[in-house]
């Protein structure tokens, strides 16, 4: 892991922007961490590059940072700054055709669409947090939060070190998926907005059904994909709080 620029923000939360390998990434750590008082870690799942998620990923880093954690994003292949994949791209540009034409994507096309992604991001994430939980001040447990839903199964599936996930349903699954999703068995916090335009409902609702964790919630409101009401925020981040053993 090679940094490659830091600043501190308010409240003394300190930035660091690195690369490992060829991936981009932001680590965010609060003043409180401490060699020999580790912060716990959030990763923050996000649908694209981090230069234009940003500002939500900061806001995110915040309020991890509120409540005692560490927090880190990875950039997505085929996302922002990184190299580009014909297939990704055909696949993305057969999806927007499918959404103006009104109609509902077939399992081919999700397939295409989220399963390369999952594929070779999993690994990605799971070597960042190698790297991650090597520095000093920062320490498990391991919780994640947000987007790619896909993703987000995956690397609770199969990474130990992640304690609890918060996902967010604003895209689209692939069959396969739910079959992971049985295997998942860590405390989940999945959020739903009821009239998001880009997400199948029901499939949404059926991915909830199928995890097997003992300990799950469904925050479901009404609005579009970009109408999530601040209260569920906190929630979702008293939920972190409640598992990761945050300050509150």
């Amino acid at each position: 892991m090679h940094f490659t620029s830091e600043q501190r923000l308010d409240g003394g939360l300190l930035e660091r922007a690195f690369t490992l390998g060829d991936v981009p990434g932001i680590l965010w750590t609060p003043e409180s961490a401490t060699a020999s008082s580790p912060a716990p870690l959030v990763l923050l799942g996000h649908p694209g590059g981090l230069r234009g998620m940003y500002p939500r990923l900061a806001a995110r880093a915040r309020r991890c940072a509120a409540d005692g954690f560490a927090a880190a994003a990875v950039e997505l292949p085929w996302s922002g700054d990184r190299p580009r994949s014909d297939t990704a791209e055909q696949a993305r540009a057969d999806l927007r055709r499918a959404l103006a034409a009104g109609e509902r994507p077939g399992e081919d096309l999700v397939d295409r669409l989220v399963l390369p992604v999952v594929e070779a991001a999993a690994p990605e994430c799971r070597a960042a947090l190698d790297a991650l939980l090597a520095l000093p001040g920062i320490g498990g447990p391991v919780g994640y939060s947000g987007g790619i839903v896909s993703l987000g199964v995956r690397l609770a599936a199969v990474e130990p070190r992640i304690a609890a996930a918060v996902l967010f349903a604003g895209s689209f699954v692939p069959r396969s998926v739910f079959d992971e999703a049985r295997r998942v068995t860590i405390p989940l916090h999945l959020l739903l907005q009821w009239d998001d335009e880009g997400n199948d409902r029901q499939s949404a609702l059926d991915l909830f059904d199928a995890f097997g964790s003992p300990e799950k919630a469904l925050n479901a409101n009404m609005g579009g994909h970009t109408g999530v009401p601040a209260w569920a925020g906190e929630d979702a981040a008293r939920f972190l709080a409640r598992h990761l053993g945050g300050e509150r």
